[in-house]
């Protein structure tokens, strides 16, 4: 049974909240908080790294190491998402905002902008 949009909201706002009271944790104490101390460059690794191992799940074809991997994935993307500043509920108004679009159209209209 899949979640509901509103309750994977609510996941994603309880880890907001969680993640942003990390960045005042003790490093030694908190995996997040030791992201956080190690830096840009370090959680931005981790993504990489989360984003490479849901690829080669996907690859295999192994479809519970795919949600796995992706829930990792995910997660470190929303420390980054935490160390930038940036709430998860601006990526879904975003991606309300593309909700209905053509992505074809949507590429042109950024190639007219630039």
């Amino acid at each position: 049974m899949s979640p509901s949009h509103e309750s994977g909201r609510d996941i994603l706002d309880r880890l907001a909240e969680t993640l942003e009271a990390r960045k005042h944790a003790d490093p030694q104490s908190s995996y997040v908080a030791r992201l956080y101390a190690k830096g840009l460059d370090a959680i931005l690794k981790k993504v990489a790294e989360e984003a490479a191992e849901t690829i080669m799940a996907a690859k295999d074809g192994a479809r519970e190491k795919v949600v796995y991997e992706t829930a990792d994935l995910w997660f470190h993307s929303l420390v980054l998402l935490a160390q930038q500043g940036i709430h998860p509920g601006e990526i879904l108004n975003e991606l309300a905002r593309r909700e209905g679009l053509s992505g074809l159209a949507e590429k042109a209209a950024r190639k007219e902008q630039t």
